[in-house]
């Protein structure tokens, strides 16, 4: 067995009505004056304002920035970074999805350390602990309340850039399914297939050890039975749960195994085409799979029988697993193509390029090269 290594550095509480929990949790970390970072849909609902009336209880002042976008930009998190020294904050709070998630974790550095978040992009650039974060998830998802990279577009480039150090890790997340009820379908579907992506390529990554794998297998399993129920209804709270701690674990799993082709050539294509992550992750989850069987060491099986509504494993093929994430896309709403989401073929080139800059292309389980990734894209169109 090869070495490896984990730690879990935080503080997690999971279940209906936990977020009662957050004044606690801030008090902890010795808060006085929250920043809130969300975005305007929660803000519509009222999410955004129970939220400060929990900090409110427990005696903590908060102020909220509310712009966060679908793919957060570098001028989103220079105008939240601004607004959290300008108000007086002490910690951050987000609250939402990963685009919070990513703004928050970006703020914690730019607010401490002064300069732009392209100053610190790639791994371990982060000079010490940041502003310290609480992160209340909306979606399942990410999986970023457990993560330690933050991922910002930058315009300038079409490029997604990566910030990934374990102190951007939260000191606390608090994983309440009750937000996640009033969730659209089409959302729940693609941060779904998101998490479970995060799972899989965790699992046959080749930098995956016997804790990721522990952590991807649950998730696996916790998703495999809950997506499909939470996506046709997702008021149902054991099914919500159910996502959201699968969610959880898969990002455990992936922080420590780290990524593969899928996530290296998703970002691009939101980079380029505006694209929602986990839609641009699901539609090329089967055609990076059906191109990485050929490294196939038995997982592929394992994958299938946790993901299948009625496995049968007597026959198995690793292409049997290929046609279910095609099933399960078209069941759950997914779109079959990238030419479905606008993408064209004109940027292909860039986007090959800034896919084999990703740290997650050297993990990937077959080894890649941009030649594989312009087919892979184009074989996804």
């Amino acid at each position: 067995m090869k070495p490896f290594q984990f730690s879990v550095p935080q503080d997690v509480i999971v279940g209906s009505g936990s977020a009662e929990k957050l004044g606690e949790a801030a008090k902890k970390l010795g808060g006085t004056h929250a920043l809130i970072i969300s975005g305007p849909h929660l803000t519509k609902m009222g999410h955004v304002g129970h939220c400060a009336d929990l900090l409110k209880a427990a005696g903590i002042a908060s102020d909220a920035f509310t712009e966060t976008e679908g793919n957060p930009s570098t001028e989103t998190v220079a105008k939240a970074a601004e607004m959290y020294k300008s108000c007086g904050a002490d910690f951050l709070v987000a609250f939402g999805g990963g685009s919070p998630m990513d703004v928050a974790k970006a703020v914690a550095v730019v607010a401490k350390f002064g300069g732009k978040i392209t100053d610190y992009e790639g791994a371990g650039t982060v000079p010490g602990e940041p502003v310290p974060l609480i992160a209340l998830p909306t979606t399942a998802g990410t999986g970023s309340e457990v993560t330690a990279a933050a991922v910002i577009t930058d315009h300038s480039r079409n490029y997604k850039l990566t910030v990934f150090d374990a102190k951007l890790i939260p000191k606390a997340a608090i994983l309440d399914p009750d937000f996640l009820t009033t969730a659209p379908a089409g959302i729940a579907a693609a941060c779904g297939i998101d998490a479970m992506v995060h799972a899989i390529e965790a699992y046959i990554s080749r930098a995956a050890s016997p804790f990721s794998d522990a952590m991807a297998e649950k998730a696996l399993e916790l998703i495999g039975k809950n997506l499909r129920r939470y996506v046709a209804n997702r008021t149902d709270l054991e099914a919500a749960s159910g996502m959201l701690t699968g969610s959880l674990f898969a990002g455990i799993a992936f922080s420590w195994a780290r990524l593969g082709d899928v996530h290296a050539m998703s970002h691009p294509v939101s980079a380029y085409f505006d694209v929602p992550h986990g839609v641009a992750n699901a539609i090329l989850l089967p055609t990076v799979m059906e191109f990485n069987a050929l490294a196939d060491d038995g997982k592929y099986e394992n994958i299938y029988d946790y993901i299948a509504l009625n496995p049968s494993s007597e026959y198995f093929e690793p292409q049997d697993l290929v046609e279910l994430l095609k099933e399960l896309n078209e069941s759950l709403g997914i779109p079959a193509c990238l030419a479905d989401v606008g993408v064209k073929t004109d940027n292909f080139d860039a986007m090959a390029d800034d896919a084999m800059k990703s740290g997650n292309i050297a993990v990937n389980p077959r080894t890649t090269t941009k030649k594989d990734i312009l087919a892979l894209y184009q074989k996804a169109l």
